[in-house]
């Protein structure tokens, strides 16, 4: 019997996020996510045709945006 390897837990540093997730996070719709990532305020990558959102990312922006407002 081979042993089952459990992967190791993702945590923020490492975890990316879907749009759709992040959208849900930031509680904002699909052409607000995809203008803040086109302006370069929410960073984010691609693998082949998908878009991910580091979500270490979501808490840095916000905190970026509420410095920005006081």
């Amino acid at each position: 019997m081979s042993a089952v390897t459990t992967p190791a837990p993702l945590d923020e540093s490492t975890e990316a996020l879907t749009p759709r997730e992040a959208m849900t996070a930031l509680r904002i719709g699909r052409d607000t996510l995809y203008n803040l990532i086109r302006s370069g305020e929410l960073r984010s990558f691609t693998i082949g045709r998908a878009r991910r959102i580091p979500a270490a990312e979501i808490p840095a922006f916000m905190r970026r945006r509420m410095e920005e407002n006081h």
